[in-house]
């Protein structure tokens, strides 16, 4: 069981890179005077787009042994991550609300997959 947990794990990271990667690819000034089939083949796209296909196999796999009700909502441990990464990395805002939040959804991962 320990190694569905690790392979959910891994899922859920390879999502996460796969995001900032399609973030990065949406990003600078390149990318904002480049049109959407320009941005589409921008090598962070195409990267961050063969992470999320990893991470869906990485999930299925996961599945085997964890229950989808508790496999899903324990990948929104990525919105905490990516919220951070969001703000450390993009500049993006993280008010009190968006704090609070991010609280209730660890809240959330937590108690789901301690009772899992």
């Amino acid at each position: 069981m320990i190694a569905a947990w690790a392979t959910l794990a891994t899922a859920i990271t390879t999502s996460l890179v796969g995001q900032i990667l399609l973030k990065a690819g949406a990003s600078g000034s390149v990318a904002a005077e480049a049109g959407f089939i320009d941005q589409l083949f921008r090598w962070q796209t195409v990267l961050g787009l063969g992470c999320y296909g990893g991470a869906a196999l990485l999930y299925i796999i996961a599945l085997r042994k964890i229950p989808m009700s508790v496999a899903l909502p324990c990948t929104a441990a990525s919105y905490v991550v990516i919220a951070l990464i969001g703000w450390g990395m993009f500049g993006e805002s993280l008010g009190l609300a968006k704090i609070m939040a991010i609280g209730l959804i660890s809240a959330g991962v937590v108690l789901l997959a301690t009772t899992a």
